[in-house]
């Protein structure tokens, strides 16, 4: 993944609190809505570089003359709204790219968006209501509060060589298959790390 173009993807559905994200909006070089994402984007006080989907959900059309750029599409199309936002922001350059909302909602768009961290075009970061979800392909240290509750989950090839720090329970030595999990680990230090070993995985933490 490109790691020196940072950008930020908001779609629709529960997002996180602005308060989540302004201490970071100085890391994005980019910012793209999805469809009703620009809903959010107004409720921040914030404008989009691009906006991108079918407009289906967005509850005021007008919102579509602040943006930079707005790329519209068919609502009979194959892809969804989001996909389309990660697709140009990669055709763009773009990455790592953080995702924020699509909480809540349709189980079915939940799991659409869950799917799309097995693809190496997906988002590296999913910021939802109240957990932040990070894809992992190297190791990597987290600052939390002691007794923060962190799961891990492999991705669809499995997962086998994890270590980690500052867990209750360490994942060393573990091997899962694809339907493989461990959730309700406990942060006890500070400073979490946890390496995904011989593949990628994703971990669920407080946000």
């Amino acid at each position: 993944m490109i790691a020196d173009r940072p950008a930020l993807l908001v779609t629709g559905g529960d997002a996180p609190p602005f308060s989540a994200l302004s201490g970071r909006l100085g890391e994005f070089l980019y910012i793209c809505a999805a469809d009703s994402g620009l809903d959010t984007l107004r409720s921040w006080g914030l404008r989009a570089d691009l906006a991108v989907g079918d407009m289906d959900s967005l509850a005021d059309r007008s919102l579509l003359d602040g943006c930079a750029e707005v790329l519209a599409f068919d609502r009979d199309k194959d892809d969804t709204d989001t996909e389309l936002g990660l697709r140009e922001l990669r055709a763009r350059g773009y990455g790592p790219i953080t995702m924020a909302g699509g909480g809540g909602g349709r189980l079915d768009h939940l799991l659409a968006l869950r799917a799309l961290l097995e693809r190496p075009s997906g988002p590296d970061e999913w910021l939802c209501a109240g957990e932040r979800v990070v894809r992992l392909e190297e190791k990597r240290s987290f600052v939390l509060a002691v007794g923060a509750t962190v799961s891990v989950f492999p991705l669809s090839g499995g997962a086998s060589g994890m270590r980690s720090v500052g867990l209750k329970w360490p994942l060393d030595g573990l091997s899962w298959g694809s339907g493989g999990f461990g959730v309700s680990n406990v942060a006890v230090s500070s400073m979490v790390t946890i390496d995904p070993g011989q593949r990628p995985i994703f971990v669920v933490l407080p946000l």
